[in-house]
């Protein structure tokens, strides 16, 4: 006898679902899957050219959407990629989560219900999944990072959040698929909240949990690399910030307003 998921109906009248990239964590893979499926059957796997046995995880769910990529590309790409199918597929939103076991499933009503609480006036919305970083089990470069990302994104936007790298995310889709994006790694997760701002988007902050377990989780962040792509980011960001969001948000504030805004009216960022 089959039983729907806890929050199927839920999901279905936001017009959401869960979007989950994936690279090389076959081991973790199953647990997330199974979680999630107790909440929701709305769920779209972005293989990002996995060499693991991950193919022969997910074959077993014949009630995903299964996007196989033929090669690693990066997470940014394999998000994109996911974006674009899930507005595709009729979703209007979409919860994205990581492969690796570190979100729990339980905390996937936190978005839902923010989502269910925006009234139909409101700015379109994008939550991240606030971790509580001074946790033990955290490691501690994460914390430091996510203090830094957290400085150069409130420079950049004038928006303060406590935790800008959590992948755990409810993203607008129509939204996010009209921004211009250009990264294709880990950096795409800042590129997407900054110019969501600047768009018009309420981007704020919401508890979650996380679990970091040394003995099974796998991360393909590479420390040098994706650090100076996210530096390099940071920097040209905070150019345009100056030279180019701030004054227009300041001529718009003289000009009597937001005239053509596509969103709700608003505090602009910077302003």
């Amino acid at each position: 006898m089959n039983t729907e998921p806890l929050l199927q109906s839920t999901f279905d009248s936001l017009q959401c679902c869960v979007l989950i990239p994936t690279y090389n964590n076959a081991t973790t893979l199953k647990r997330v899957l199974e979680g999630v499926l107790n909440y929701t059957a709305n769920i779209i796997v972005v293989n990002d050219g996995s060499t693991d046995h991950t193919p022969k995880v997910l074959h077993a769910y014949n009630q995903l959407q299964v996007i196989d990529l033929p090669r690693n590309k990066g997470k940014g790409n394999a998000l994109r990629t996911g974006f674009e199918a899930a507005a595709e597929a009729g979703y209007e939103y979409a919860i994205t989560m990581d492969s690796d076991g570190q979100h729990f499933p339980d905390d996937l009503p936190v978005f839902l219900n923010a989502l269910e609480e925006k009234a139909p006036n409101d700015p379109e919305l994008l939550v991240i999944g606030s971790r509580k970083m001074d946790d033990p089990s955290v490691p501690q470069k994460s914390s430091f990072g996510n203090r830094c990302s957290s400085f150069w994104y409130w420079v950049e936007t004038g928006v303060k959040l406590q935790d800008t790298q959590c992948g755990y995310r409810l993203y607008p889709l129509r939204t996010l698929n009209r921004l211009d994006l250009f990264t294709s790694r880990f950096e795409l997760e800042i590129e997407v909240i900054v110019k969501a701002a600047w768009a018009g988007v309420e981007v704020k902050n919401l508890p979650v949990k996380v679990l970091y377990d040394p003995e099974e989780r796998v991360t393909h962040f590479k420390p040098f690399r994706d650090v100076a792509r996210i530096t390099l980011l940071n920097i040209w960001f905070v150019g345009i910030a100056l030279f180019y969001i701030l004054p227009r948000n300041i001529f718009r504030k003289i000009n009597g307003g937001m005239a053509g805004k596509e969103f709700s009216d608003t505090k602009l960022p910077l302003e």
